[in-house]
């Protein structure tokens, strides 16, 4: 370990990254998360450095997924050296499912972990150890599913997931990089098995991307790639911005595309009718070319189409698009706690009460709903709020009434931010 006072060149080099990162102005409170692996360990180390002089208050959180036997104890470990370092640690854990796509699972869980995390502790964001290895391996994977621009460019140094934004401060700095820096000032870090195992497309990705090294092609020189196609995005973003203004419009929860929408070039088409479907449907990606294309198409025929977990139908003004209420039967959420990832359910009176789907006996229940002027498949997939099998309210069918059923994004203001 180096002399105390002593600052490791490296690890201070990566704490340069911190500051070009967030500039003059960082949060007063930020999350770090990590797992002991030596690119977010690196990450603890180098914020370490940064965050005093930039008057940054850290918070360490690591996220066990149970996925093998020595995750509990690898979590203590960096619990621990959080609190050698006088930093305040918790380790968040989940339970998942026992099959399917673990690593996709797994991922999706840990966004959600965190965000839950750092707006109980009141965190300004949370930082993640993504280096220029892994804006590479992205690139190469979003590749091999014939991505197009929005994809190849990458990962963005700043992303919001479920309300938190999520920074990625050593994006420019290699993996390489990192691992010296803990070597140069005596730490050590964890090896995961699960990256050298073949059956993960990531891995397989960082072999393909060892294979091109001869070509010139590395990890630097795709990461430059995705930071030009990054500024295309930009540009694109710009007209996808006036095509919004121009034929959307959104009505409790639901975007009507018009018609007028056709005469737009088709690249800006298809943006927004991906970005509809994530809003809709609450993902982080956009549904894959093909289905998009051949659900666009079928819209336009005036068919019902159903992708993403999002339902789309006829109107008089466009197509419709809502949310499947099958995709939201089975969520839940107490009063005041975001439901679906969009909605945020409140009551003056809530007790033992949760936030459902109005669903077809919830309809049921309401009497002469059609006052409500919208149509049927939008409210069975509506906010509603339940006491076991007894329905309180229904806000989106009787607005006013007993309780307030708001959106936490707006679609231009998320569409054009995200």
């Amino acid at each position: 370990m180096p002399l105390t006072g002593e600052r490791p060149a490296l690890l201070a080099g990566l704490a340069d990254h911190f500051t070009r990162h967030f500039g003059a102005e960082p949060p007063t409170r930020l999350g770090l998360a990590v797992s002991g692996g030596g690119d977010s360990r690196a990450m603890l180390e180098a914020a370490a450095l940064w965050a005093p002089a930039a008057g940054v208050a850290l918070e360490v959180a690591c996220v066990d997924h149970g996925l093998r036997p020595e995750s509990g104890e690898e979590a203590a470990a960096v619990a621990a050296r959080a609190a050698a370092l006088g930093l305040t640690a918790e380790v968040l854990r989940w339970e998942g499912p026992a099959g399917g796509n673990l690593q996709a699972a797994a991922r999706a869980a840990r966004y959600r972990l965190l965000a839950d995390w750092a707006a109980r502790r009141g965190l300004g964001g949370v930082a993640l150890a993504h280096t220029l290895d892994d804006q590479a391996e992205t690139f190469l994977m979003r590749l091999s599913r014939e991505a197009g621009v929005d994809g190849l460019a990458g990962m963005a140094a700043n992303v919001t997931r479920h309300g938190t934004v999520f920074h990625r401060p050593l994006l420019t700095a290699s993996r390489a990089e990192l691992r010296a820096a803990l070597v140069e000032a005596g730490h050590g870090w964890v090896e995961d098995p699960s990256n050298d195992d073949t059956r993960f497309e990531r891995v397989r990705a960082r072999r393909a991307l060892a294979a091109l090294a001869p070509l010139g092609i590395g990890a630097g020189t795709l990461s430059e790639v995705a930071a030009q196609l990054s500024s295309a995005r930009a540009a694109l973003g710009l007209q996808l911005a006036d095509a919004i203004g121009a034929h959307v419009t959104q009505e409790a929860g639901d975007l009507i595309l018009a018609p007028t929408l056709a005469e737009e070039a088709e690249e800006t088409q298809r943006r927004l009718w991906a970005a509809a479907f994530r809003w809709i449907g609450s993902s982080p990606y956009p549904p894959r070319r093909a289905p998009l294309a051949a659900a666009i198409s079928a819209a336009g025929r005036g068919e019902t189409v159903t992708l993403s977990g999002t339902l789309v139908f006829a109107a008089p003004q466009g197509a419709r698009l809502t949310r499947e209420w099958k995709a939201v039967a089975a969520t839940r959420a107490r009063p005041g706690e975001p439901w679906d990832d969009r909605w945020i359910v409140t009551a003056p009176e809530t007790a033992g009460a949760e936030v459902r789907a109005l669903g077809q006996a919830g309809l049921l229940a309401c009497g002469d709903w059609r006052q409500s002027g919208l149509p049927r498949q939008t409210l069975l997939a509506s906010p509603a709020l339940w006491r076991g099998e007894e329905l309180l309210a229904a806000p989106l069918a009787f607005p006013g009434r007993d309780a307030d059923a708001r959106l936490s994004t707006q679609f231009a203001e998320w569409a054009l931010s995200d």
